[in-house]
């Protein structure tokens, strides 16, 4: 987001075009800018701004905290998967797969990029026609690879030492649970295949998408922005694209850095200090390696993450019941400080992302060879001078584009968002820390993103017993805006996409229709039954799947069962008529 890797392939190089970033905010080519404003500066010099940001990224990183199975204070009210689901999505909209290879000031490259779009590039890459490789010999099904000791596939990978994945984007194989997060997605459409053996591959790719991108804005989204922000994109409960402020394109949506490099990098803070894949106590582990050299360590430091880039270990299969709400609610279990050692309850719970804040684990410090080539390590740190680099504004002054009151330095805080804060998990307010003067009153916008977050929290009940409630923060008025804004708009400047296409389409998978969420792709490609395992319904002529016909009435294949809900969906007509107004005028 930029799971672990936005912007940046491998964390690495910058993606080729990045670094060339027109000051337009029209321009049309891969990357551009929402907000022509001035960039920031930290310092008289450039090396003094760079050295404000090291140490911001430091102040950024917490200290050790060991993998432990059980209740921890920082974790959130969204299933951990959601961080990885960010990450996957990243990897579909800055599809790249030969970023690595390229250097920093690549002139091409502002021509060879294609238009940002959420149509699952990552998974389907050329298709079968381009790409025959990772397809079966009726070029309809993804190839999957050997099984692992839960009997679920790893990637199709080739022979090499280690051997790499065969895959749309090679970087959805940074780390065990993107990289089985992506057999996933190939086995959720594969079993659409299986059910829909009529469909040809394209309308095949058209159920899968549709229900991907439902799935990004009504479920997503909801859970990482504030329901304000979403409300003010709305009408009539749905999205509209004239109510979209301030992301506008002339022909094609194109990549704005402020999200790319800041408002969506809000993954960072949600990686959890470890996680465990399954009942193997070997499983539980850092998403990086520890060296032992990190201040707190355990001697010889912790050498096996779950690094990617290679062969899954038969052991590492995920129990998806730890990472995703797909069956009866696990037991929250006990307080790791209270209860020891762990119990049974403590070791299956369902784990959630830590919380948006400004605060980075261990692990993110200390980035492995295979993963970065140079220095800082940091993850925290070269997000800050990668946004530098790029001449990004400060926080405070998009806010004031925005036309939102911007936070005041006693409002931006550094630290974890606890509910009972513990020594060290907060260092203080950005106005109070002389090691950080360089900031008052300029935030770097990324940081400023996750301090308004940290500001805006909300209650979540999270699906566990016994019934519990977690406070959560949310992007608020200038995060939530920027992420809202960037993923409505790849949708509306799509016309293949539902929200351009059949706005008032609703998915057919299951039974679930509206509620439709992340779980339900995970039960469906597992072939659980739960309420996501009913087959998709007879393919319609457009090549997606119509629900069947219920008592009430019908509307472009959403069913209305009062007059309120046709009150509602009259409303929401009248809105998508608006849309294509708009849309016809940004074509003609």
């Amino acid at each position: 987001m930029p799971g672990l890797s936005a912007g940046c392939a491998h964390h690495g190089k910058p993606l080729r075009g990045l670094m060339s970033t027109p000051k337009s905010r029209s321009f049309e080519g891969r990357f551009g800018r929402m907000f022509p404003l001035p960039a920031a500066t930290y310092g008289k010099t450039e090396i003094e701004s760079r050295n404000a940001l090291m140490a911001l990224g430091s102040a950024m990183t917490s200290t050790f905290d060991a993998p432990k199975d059980g209740q921890d204070a920082e974790e959130s009210g969204i299933p951990a998967l959601y961080t990885y689901f960010g990450q996957f999505i990243d990897h579909d909209i800055t599809f790249d797969p030969t970023s690595t290879l390229l250097r920093h000031g690549d002139p091409e490259a502002l021509t060879d990029f294609r238009t940002p779009a959420l149509d699952l590039d990552n998974m389907y890459g050329r298709g079968p026609d381009d790409q025959p490789y990772m397809y079966d010999n009726n070029g309809t099904k993804f190839l999957l690879g050997n099984n692992l000791a839960n009997l679920a596939p790893d990637l199709p990978r080739n022979n090499a030492t280690p051997a790499r994945a065969i895959i749309g984007d090679p970087r959805n194989d940074e780390n065990s649970i993107v990289s089985q997060l992506q057999a996933m997605m190939l086995r959720f459409h594969n079993h659409v295949a299986d059910d829909n053996p009529e469909l040809d591959f394209h309308s095949l790719q058209k159920v899968v998408r549709w229900h991907y991108q439902w799935v990004i804005i009504h479920d997503f989204l909801p859970r990482l922005i504030s329901k304000g922000v979403l409300d003010g994109v709305k009408t009539a409960g749905r999205y509209d694209q004239t109510k979209l402020r301030f992301y506008h394109w002339k022909n094609d949506p194109f990549m704005p850095v402020e999200f790319s490099v800041a408002a969506y990098r809000l993954g960072h803070s949600m990686i959890r200090s470890g996680y465990r894949l399954n009942d193997d106590d070997t499983t539980l582990l850092p998403v990086f390696p520890i060296p032992e050299t990190v201040a707190g360590a355990p001697p010889g430091g912790i050498l096996s993450g779950l690094t990617g880039f290679q062969a899954m270990a038969p052991n590492r299969g995920i129990d998806w019941g730890r990472f995703i709400d797909i069956e009866e609610p696990r037991a929250y279990g006990g307080d790791p400080d209270d209860v020891k050692p762990p119990t049974e309850d403590m070791r299956r719970r369902l784990q959630f992302a830590y919380r948006l804040d400004t605060s980075v684990v261990t692990p993110l410090s200390v980035l492995p060879a295979s993963v970065v080539s140079d220095e800082p390590r940091s993850l925290a740190q070269r997000n800050l001078l990668r946004a530098f680099e790029l001449g990004l504004p400060t926080g405070q002054s998009v806010a004031k584009a925005m036309g939102v009151v911007p936070l005041a330095d006693n409002q931006i805080k550094i630290g974890k968002a606890v509910d009972v804060p513990g020594d060290g998990d907060v260092l203080g307010f950005i106005s109070d820390l002389p090691q950080l003067s360089a900031f008052r009153g300029k935030c770097p916008l990324w940081t400023y993103i996750l301090a308004e977050a940290m500001s805006n929290q909300t209650t979540v009940t999270i699906p566990v017993t016994p019934g519990t409630t977690v406070s959560t923060p949310q992007l608020g008025q200038v995060g939530g805006r920027i992420v809202a804004e960037v993923f409505l708009g790849m949708l509306f400047g799509d016309s293949t996409s539902f929200l351009s296409a059949d706005p008032l389409w609703t998915p057919t998978i299951g039974n679930m229709k509206s509620d439709f969420a992340l779980r339900d792709i995970v039960s469906y490609a597992m072939g659980l039954k739960s309420r996501a395992s009913i087959p998709v319904a007879p393919a319609s002529k457009s090549g997606i799947a119509t629900a069947p016909q219920t008592n009430g009435v019908q509307t472009n294949g959403v069913h209305v069962d009062s007059a309120d809900s046709l009150a509602d969906t009259v409303a929401a007509l009248h809105a998508n008529m608006q849309q294509l107004q708009v849309h016809l005028s940004l074509v003609t």
